[in-house]
């Protein structure tokens, strides 16, 4: 009984078809669109993403501007999140929680508060704050100081860092104002006041000028000076590298890698181990005192410190 149904059914089917197509011009039979389903393909693990490959840092060969074999004994590039403690101490070696230089009657304190490491750089900076040092001296601005010296005066204690001879640079940022006062310096590891090797000075009423200086004693224990001035561009509003190549028979400065000035007289040349000293200072017999217009807080910026030999 099934198969005869089924045979029914089949054959109204045909004639179903068969009546429709005879229904239709000529050439307008219907096509019947099939659809084609394409195997789904099992699902594969994806390719692990390549690591990045860092770009190597440049191999540093020799000062900026220098040409030569030069070896790197010395290299402080601030990329941390603090001030490396192996390296500096934030104040001269009569650091009493804190510290300033009263012979030059500058007015400001140094604290360590006021140094500080951050995208790969170092900040000294000169906010105008009261504070009073352990002594009960009023201070009005205090600001920031690195080392490669001492901090106390003990000197069976060796400096963070010293070297007789070599070629040290600083690339940094000056701050403009009246009364700021960034330096970039050496003095004596026995932590004698000379020979004192001055790389930098700028007055922040002057920012286009490069104080360089020489202080030693003669033959005769006499304080003798020398000194110049280069004077270019307004140096607070970029990045500029300064530096001197000492050495036994003269001293050359630089800024930027071009030679500014030179001391020939070996008798003056230091012949001694001298440590580093970088800082801001505000105020004081030289600058002058700040004014209204002078902006608060300022830093000096510093990317990077280097020491190198032949």
């Amino acid at each position: 009984m099934k198969k005869k149904l089924i045979g029914i059914w089949a054959l109204a089917l045909v004639t179903m078809l068969w009546t429709g197509c005879l229904s239709k011009p000529m050439g307008a039979v219907p096509v019947v669109a099939v659809a084609l389903t394409t195997p789904t393909p099992k699902p594969t693990k994806p390719a692990a993403t390549p690591t990045p490959t860092l770009t190597p840092t440049p191999v540093l060969t020799a000062p900026v501007g220098q040409s030569g074999a030069w070896q790197l004994r010395f290299a402080a590039d601030f990329d941390g999140s603090g001030l490396n403690g192996e390296k500096w101490v934030t104040c001269y070696w009569w650091d009493d929680q804190g510290c300033t230089i009263a012979s030059n009657h500058e007015l400001q304190w140094y604290r360590r508060e006021n140094v500080t490491v951050g995208d790969g750089m170092v900040r000294l900076q000169a906010r105008r704050e009261a504070v009073q040092a352990p002594d009960g001296r009023d201070f009005s601005y205090t600001s920031g100081l690195i080392s490669s010296g001492r901090r106390v005066a003990d000197l069976t204690v060796p400096p963070k860092f010293a070297f007789q001879y070599g070629y040290v640079e600083m690339r940094a940022k000056v701050p403009r104002g009246q009364g700021l006062w960034s330096a970039f310096w050496l003095l004596p590891a026995d932590q004698q006041s000379r020979p004192e090797i001055d790389v930098m000075e700028i007055l922040g009423h002057a920012p286009g000028t490069v104080e360089m200086h020489l202080h030693y004693d003669d033959a005769t224990g006499k304080k003798q000076r020398q000194g110049n001035e280069w004077t270019g561009p307004d140096l607070s509003t970029d990045w500029h590298v300064f530096a001197v190549d000492w050495q036994p028979e003269r001293l050359i400065w630089y800024v930027d890698g071009v030679e500014r000035w030179r001391v020939n007289d070996k008798a003056a040349i230091p012949a001694e181990p001298m440590y580093l000293i970088a800082n801001l200072a505000v105020g004081g017999d030289w600058p002058g005192a700040p004014d209204a217009q002078t902006p608060f807080p300022s830093a000096l910026l510093i990317d990077y410190i280097r020491v190198w030999q032949r």
